[in-house]
Parts: C-alpha cells; sequence; structure tokens
C-alpha cells in the first residue's frame, strides 16, 4: 500500500515513516526539503498519484496567531483537495488533546481550524488527539522562564514518548478510518511544573520551577482537565525515566 507521510521528515513523521517501511509499505517522506509543500501545492499531486492513505503530522514553523492560524488552514485546504483529485481513501492526522478546551491560545485555535476542514472535507478520516510529547519539556521550561526561574502551571499533564506515538500513527495507518477522533497518552498523570523541575534536575540545569495557577500555557490558562485524556485512550508504554534514559542527555 502506498502512504504518504506529510512531515515524514519531522520528529514524529521519520519514526512513522520507518515503522512503516519495515512493515513492507511504500512510503512517500513528504516534507518541502523532498520537494512537496502543502503551502504552495509543490509537489502534491505528483506524490498523492496513487496513496490509499495519507497522514498529515506537519506543523507550523511559526506560533504566532495568525501565522499558526494560516498555516493549518492553508496547508489543510491544499492537502485535502489534492487527495480528493487523487482518491485518497484515509486522511489522518495528529492533533492535540484539549484543542477544543484551550481556544485562548492561537495554536490551539489554528489546530481546531484544521480538525474542522477534514470533518467537512467528506474524505473517511481519522483524527489522533495525542497529549504533549515529552521531547517538548525543554521548549515547555524555555517558555515558562524569567531569569532562573521558570513559572509554569501545576495543572496535570499526561506526557507521551515520541516512540509510542510514532507506534499508534503507524497502527491508524494500517486500520480503517474511524470517521472520528480517537485519543493517545502517557502512561502517567502528573503536574507540569513537577514533572518540568524533575526534567530540569536530571538536566542539571540551575533554573528553579515555581508552580503558578495564573501561569499561561502558550497562551491559556490551564487547568486539571486541560491536557489530560479521560476519553478511554491508548496509552504509551515509556516511562519519563526510560525516556530520560535514552533521549536526553545532561548538559
Amino acid at each position: 500500500m502506498k502512504i504518504v507521510v506529510i512531515g515524514g521528515t519531522g520528529l514524529i513523521g521519520s519514526k512513522t515513516v520507518e515503522r512503516l517501511r519495515k512493515r513492507g509499505h511504500e512510503v512517500i517522506a513528504a516534507s518541502p526539503n523532498s520537494g512537496v509543500n502543502t503551502i504552495t501545492g509543490e509537489g502534491l499531486a505528483e506524490a498523492l498519484a496513487g496513496a490509499e492513505v495519507v497522514l498529515d503530522l506537519a506543523n507550523s514553523p511559526s506560533f504566532e496567531d495568525k501565522a499558526v492560524l494560516e498555516f493549518f488552514q492553508t496547508s489543510g485546504r491544499n492537502l485535502l483537495a489534492a487527495e480528493k483529485a487523487a482518491g485518497v481513501k484515509h486522511h489522518i492526522a495528529l492533533s492535540v488533546v484539549g484543542t477544543e478546551r484551550l481556544q485562548d491560545s492561537g495554536y490551539f485555535r489554528g489546530k481546531l481550524a484544521q480538525e474542522k476542514l477534514i470533518t467537512a472535507s467528506g474524505i473517511p478520516y481519522t483524527i489522533v488527539h495525542s497529549t504533549q510529547f515529552m521531547e517538548f519539556l525543554g521548549g515547555i521550561a524555555q517558555s515558562g522562564t524569567i531569569g532562573g526561574t521558570v513559572r509554569l502551571s501545576p495543572a496535570y499533564v499526561q506526557l507521551i514518548a515520541s516512540d509510542d506515538v510514532a507506534d499508534a500513527m503507524a497502527d491508524v495507518a494500517l486500520s480503517p478510518a474511524v470517521d472520528g477522533m480517537i485519543e493517545i497518552a502517557g502512561p502517567e498523570r502528573v503536574r507540569l511544573s513537577e514533572l518540568v523541575a524533575r526534567y530540569l534536575k536530571a538536566m542539571k540545569d540551575p533554573r528553579t520551577v515555581e508552580a503558578d495557577a495564573e501561569a499561561k500555557y502558550f497562551g491559556a490558562r490551564l487547568n486539571d482537565q486541560s491536557l489530560v485524556s479521560d476519553d478511554d485512550p491508548r496509552l504509551g508504554s515509556i516511562t519519563f525515566e526510560q525516556w530520560f534514559a535514552t533521549s536526553a542527555r545532561p548538559k
């Protein structure tokens, strides 16, 4: 089966491509570097010719409110139109647990706009809502840093390792469309401020973490339900300690 992975050279995309190829499928790792651009439309028709399944794992290069909305809307429209023309049978997109709950954030507004395009497209689809990736811990810490202090919400999170995400995306690619959403999440529910403190300590980073219920997460205020899944998610198996031991390195 021919499968096209948009964003196929990124963190999740490259791992998903590897898994699908190992299962014997013809997989196109599509990205601007390979001549496939969902913003301009360049190379889309050629890449999608004969494809049965498309996974959209691309992410906006900018988190600025207007830019992220334009990215997901333009990319989504171009990709879905090209899929219709090519007769694609299953469109899969990776989105975020809590998207509909965090509309104060420009990023989550962009993701919701993308999801609405998919559900209205008429193409059989599966939207995978994932909790935040463990690989984002450094960026999350940086987002809350002022001087030597990291101010973050103590709301619960359920971070998932990218390897568990890629396993799930490969399985979804080889399964029938559900015409709905499924959720994936990490194996542990822990407070964001506490997890980032553990991460920084393990990284031998001297910054201190302060829990602040008013601290915003990329523009949105969190509560204990914002970023966790209560919708019978598929749980990853990799814990923070296991991920850190193999994927992170102290400075």
